[in-house]
């Protein structure tokens, strides 16, 4: 129940801003500046969130997480209600909701090892994904189209609800106590860094990821126009293609663990890079029909989740607990910071090339990391991972050797 509540929250709020800034403008580079600030808080904090969330207890962090949601929630409510929104506004509760998610997503990553062996943290992450992006988000997204029919700040009053809830919940669960460091944060951070950037399946698994960020970011951003002025749909439509992506979440649930286990990581992350290069570049190409274009969206986010789960389940498997806090916000740091560049990119290309022009050079970027996969990523990589954790005294691999 805390995670479809908190999900929810996250859900509304995240739908609702785009919306609301093409009320209030159809510039694309205008338009692009909500998700850069929605962005942004991954560059900028996920460092001091995992410092932040190795120090204090887990579910103490999460709760400040859906504190701070309702805060945004509730602004964003009273604004709408009042008639008083404006781009500068719907910027800064972008930052603001998407720096919850910095807290909310690194404790709810840390508690799965605490709750569940490692033979089960596919399932498990699985399920964390379906929560929140699957099941709520297929509600959330045409819901929100709804609500912003029948009032501006409809949708950020239901966030708010479901964010209080979501706190009492959180309030109610229990972690593990944890030893205040007592060294300096920045040398905390650099503790978690070096991990990650020193064991190569993980290294060579966050540099994919920021390349799929900096290429989906890209294509997130210019969606809501995509939607408005390729396929001339009206917000409930939109919320009706992001009910499609998390569709794709929903459908894939079902057998996204029995793919990884017949599979394996490395065969099922390269097969989803592959076919991630190929969904992009067939929304730049097919024709403008709705339904067919809700059908890519359902096939993208079934591949997303098949490669989310083994990306997770890997840093959570190969990551020491001490340090998975700091090593789950740096991968996010690192991989998620080129989101800002992304969305900026997508309103340049859209502004002075075209809106599918936008999927073409998303397609190209997520080849490139189709070609690290398949280069990095192999069996043996992750064979050497898991030796390294059987046997932690084991040099670990270097960088030339990957």
């Amino acid at each position: 129940m805390v995670a479809i509540s908190g999900s929810a929250a996250e859900g509304l709020m995240l739908a609702v801003l785009p919306l609301l800034a093409v009320s209030i403008t159809t510039d694309p580079r205008e338009v692009s500046w909500v998700n850069v600030a929605g962005q942004s808080p991954w560059l900028l904090f996920s460092l001091f969130a995992g410092v932040l969330i190795d120090r204090a207890r887990r579910t103490t962090v999460l709760a400040w997480a859906y504190a701070i949601q309702i805060v945004a929630a509730v602004a964003l409510a009273a604004a709408g209600t009042a008639g008083a929104l404006s781009l500068p506004l719907l910027v800064i509760v972008a930052f603001v909701v998407t720096s919850a998610q910095v807290l909310g997503d690194g404790a709810s990553g840390t508690l799965v090892p605490e709750v569940v062996p490692p033979e089960r943290f596919a399932a498990a992450n699985t399920r964390l994904q379906l929560i929140d992006r699957g099941v709520v988000q297929f509600i959330v997204p045409p819901l929100t189209g709804w609500l912003v029919a029948v009032s501006a700040g409809a949708p950020a009053w239901l966030a708010a609800v479901a964010a209080v809830l979501a706190l009492l919940l959180a309030r109610r669960i229990s972690s593990a106590a944890v030893t205040p460091s007592q060294s300096h944060p920045l040398r905390d951070i650099g503790a978690g860094l070096r991990f990650l950037v020193h064991t190569p399946l993980l290294r060579w698994i966050t540099v994919t990821v920021g390349l799929g960020s900096l290429a989906s970011s890209a294509e997130t951003a210019m969606l809501v126009l995509y939607a408005t002025q390729v396929l001339h749909v009206g917000p409930v439509g939109y919320g009706a293609l992001l009910a499609c992506e998390a569709a794709g979440w929903v459908l894939c649930s079902f057998v996204v663990s029995r793919i990884v286990t017949r599979l394996g990581y490395s065969w099922s992350m390269r097969i989803a890079q592959s076919l991630a290069a190929v969904a992009a570049a067939l929304l730049a190409i097919v024709p403008p029909w709705p339904v067919l274009v809700g059908a890519v969206l359902v096939a993208t986010t079934a591949i997303v989740l098949v490669w989310n789960v083994c990306s997770q389940s890997s840093r959570q498997r190969f990551t020491p607990s001490s340090l998975l806090g700091r090593v789950l916000t740096s991968h996010r740091a690192l991989a998620w910071g080129l989101t800002p560049l992304g969305a900026l990119a997508g309103g340049f290309i859209a502004a002075n090339w075209s809106l599918r022009g936008v999927y073409a050079a998303a397609g190209a970027i997520h080849a490139i990391g189709a070609v690290v996969v398949w280069l990095a990523l192999s069996p043996a990589a992750f064979r050497d991972a898991e030796a390294a954790v059987t046997n932690p005294t084991k040099s670990r691999q270097s960088p030339s050797n990957t």
